[in-house]
């Protein structure tokens, strides 16, 4: 297969709602550029693209799939992307690698909720847009419908390049208002015949003709001055302005396809060639260090591994994008994330699942390698002597979350080695195992996200499973000083166990002043702090450990085996088994005895003596609270508020947001279970959050009394 240089590449991001017809045009491209030779379609599950097992079992694609084809000396690396927002991460992905977007827009449905979303990434990450009307075949097509929905959600930098003569069942010719020609193609597609404008549609060829042209002229200020001269701009003049307008994402361009009869997929190809920017032409990516990497064959050699797939027959393979020199097979590399040597044993471009060897990659170009031993997603691999590392792909927070149980524990083991792989892939999943909740917990991005995955683990692994609602991590505290005095005793022959523990515990705050007594219960009780220990919490908040104890009342050896008995509960809180925080308690007095005193007695001691005087010291429970971000448009918003109002939420202020309507509030996260599938019922899919921890307070009393009784029955079920 020929070398491309990095003035012969284009890496297209090919994004749209479901069902606008992705994987169809991927296909339509492909076999043009004669990478394939027939076309597949969807539902006979043959598509290089949808290749996946669960991709067949649905009709939808779940991973972003990399594909290659080549057209009149170019190549074009494709990723065409999933449509779900419960997939955006393989969008996500691909945007970081790829330089436009392909943004098919389904005729028959107008712009969908999914396109806006996909479209705020690309202006998230500054990538020109170009927009396919695609289904233009169809009976319930509405091509001037859809594009003046997409000039009233993106604004006038829509241009149309292409309209159709006619949409429906006789849709076969489009006027091209860039060559002022109109292309028409037999019943089954293919290549076209280019043709003259017919008379009638002459006035509205020119008139979107003189439209392309000025918004050509407005990128460029020489070819401005000439349009001012000349009235009107050449077709290579045109495409300057065009390709300037795309990089400054000054112009949206429209082209019209029927991807399933392959029509318009050549023309547009030719398009992409002459007119879209080239890998060197696109801002210059920086190292975490800032050091800017240009898109040189001749630089040091680096490549960044921007997708991880685990695959039959092959294993674990890589997907990288060469950011700086040439990478051939055989190559020693340097992953500068692990400091570990990595050779380049295979190496490939991909369609799907074909793949076609090649020998050698250069600056701009994306290709595939396999077995690499300690490299995963988001690493960088760099020439010896190259200390490179790219930033990792930002993906967005976890939206939805579930507990996961293997329902055989045989597959405990098994089941842990699968979720690490499923991450793996998709990094929008995330596991973690909390100690603290005693639950496996799985992170994504919605309800049919994570049903999917769990799909794939029943019919790919085998292993059964079942989701569980996620306990909520609550904390437990005291809002009054209590105090509790324990002995241990214990006699069984020989030695025996003795210690007893007087302490004081009270609510901690920082920068609290030391007092030097107390009154508790008409008592007045002489504090003479000797040493202080302040251990921070793992899971937020303090326990301050005072020692008080004068004339040897217990003997300092002793007093690290009362702080453990004390953490064991601080570990273990008395009202629902949380962890406790921000308590400060004082050792003032006790007992030992010369023989039978040991740290096991003093540690009982402590412990006892700390759950006593928690529950005497008026002890809260607290929840973790989120800070929620709903950007919701604003004929919804009264239903979204009343929904977050039922949730506990605290709304803390409201704005406006590029046509949305912007809500922030304070949640309890017990009440955000399931708030992503709530959420796109109420507004239909078209609003989205994001939501981040923020602090902890105390729960309602009568939330607090049916956690207490909730725990009450599980300890007695044990």
């Amino acid at each position: 297969m020929k070398v491309y240089q990095a003035d012969q590449i284009k890496n297209l991001a090919l994004l749209g709602s479901s069902g606008s017809g992705k994987t169809t045009l991927a296909e339509a491209m492909l076999f043009e550029g004669g990478v394939i030779s027939r076309r597949g379609d969807i539902e006979s599950n043959n598509t290089v693209s949808d290749y996946f097992p669960v991709e067949h079992e649905y009709g939808y694609s779940v991973f972003s799939s990399v594909l290659f084809t080549e057209y009149q000396g170019r190549k074009f690396n494709i990723l065409d992307c999933p449509g779900s927002d419960d997939f955006i991460g393989g969008a996500i992905t691909s945007l970081n690698v790829t330089d436009t977007a392909l943004m098919l827009l389904n005729t028959t449905q107008g712009v969908e909720v999914g396109t806006e979303n996909l479209f705020r990434y690309t202006e998230q990450y500054n990538k020109p847009v170009i927009f396919l009307m695609n289904q233009l075949d169809h009976e319930k097509a509405n091509f001037e419908q859809t594009l003046e929905n997409a000039i009233e959600t993106f604004g006038n930098k829509v241009i149309v390049v292409q309209y159709p003569v006619t949409v429906g069942n006789d849709f076969n010719a489009v006027i091209d208002v860039l060559k002022m020609k109109m292309y028409q193609w037999a019943a089954d597609g293919g290549e076209p015949e280019i043709l003259e404008i017919p008379d009638s549609e002459k006035d509205k060829a020119n008139e979107l003709h003189n439209a392309l042209v000025e918004a050509a002229a407005e990128n460029d200020e020489p070819l401005m001055e000439l349009f001012f001269e000349e009235g009107t701009l050449n077709e290579d003049q045109m495409r300057q302005g065009i390709h300037k307008g795309l990089i400054a994402r000054d112009m949206f361009p429209v082209f019209c396809v029927s991807a399933k009869k392959d029509m318009g997929g050549r023309r547009l190809m030719e398009f992409l060639g002459n007119v879209v920017p080239n890998v060197s032409e696109m801002p210059i990516p920086s190292t975490n260090e800032g050091v800017e990497v240009k898109c040189d064959p001749s630089g040091p050699t680096s490549i960044f591994v921007f997708k991880t797939s685990i695959e039959p027959h092959l294993g674990e393979v890589s997907y990288f994008k060469v950011m700086s020199g040439k990478v051939t097979e055989g190559m020693d590399l340097i992953n500068a994330n692990r400091n570990a040597k990595e050779r380049i044993a295979q190496m490939y471009c991909v369609a799907g699942n074909n793949r076609h060897k090649i020998n050698e990659l250069v600056a701009g170009d994306i290709g595939v390698t396999v077995k690499l031993k300690e490299t995963h997603t988001n690493h960088t691999l760099n020439e010896k002597g190259t200390e490179y590392i790219f930033d990792p792909i930002d993906y967005p927070n976890p939206k939805y979350r579930a507990a996961i149980n293997a329902v055989n524990e045989s597959d405990d083991e098994k089941l842990g080695e699968v979720l690490q792989r499923i991450h793996e892939e998709d990094p929008t999943l995330s596991v973690e195992y909390s100690k603290e909740l005693k639950q496996i917990l799985v992170h994504g991005q919605g309800e049919f996200h994570l049903n999917t995955m769990k799909w794939r683990i029943e019919h790919n692994d085998k292993i059964e499973i079942e989701f569980l609602n996620p306990r909520i991590p609550y904390r437990e505290t005291i809002t009054k000083i209590a105090r509790a005095d324990y002995r241990h005793k214990k006699q069984s022959g020989g030695s025996g166990q003795f210690g007893e523990v007087h302490m004081i515990i009270e609510p901690y705050y920082e920068d609290m002043p030391t007092p030097a007594t107390m009154k508790i219960d008409g008592q007045e009780i002489k504090l003479n702090v000797k040493n202080t220990d302040v251990v921070e919490l793992p899971w937020g908040g303090k326990l301050v450990y005072n020692s008080c104890i004068v004339g040897g009342a217990i003997d300092a050896r002793f007093l690290p085996a009362i702080l453990k008995g004390i953490m064991e509960k601080m570990e273990e809180g008395p009202l629902t088994g949380s962890y406790a925080r921000d308590i400060r308690v004082f050792i003032y007095d006790g007992k030992m005895h010369a023989v039978d005193s040991n740290e096991i007695s003093f540690k009982l001691a402590g412990r006892h003596a700390f759950s006593d005087a928690f529950k005497n010291a008026k002890p809260k429970i607290m929840e973790p609270v989120y800070d929620v971000e709903v950007k919701v448009p604003s004929d919804r918003m009264g239903d979204v508020m009343s929904d977050l109002q039922g949730r506990r939420a605290l709304i803390e202020g409201m704005s406006s947001e590029k046509g949305f309507e912007v809500i922030k509030a304070k949640v309890p996260l017990k009440e955000m279970n399931k708030y992503s599938t709530s959420l796109s019922s109420i507004t239909g899919g078209r609003a989205f959050y994001n939501m981040s921890f923020s602090q902890y307070d105390k729960v309602p009393p009568e939330i607090q009394v049916e956690l207490m009784k909730a725990f009450e029955a599980e300890q007695n079920e044990d």
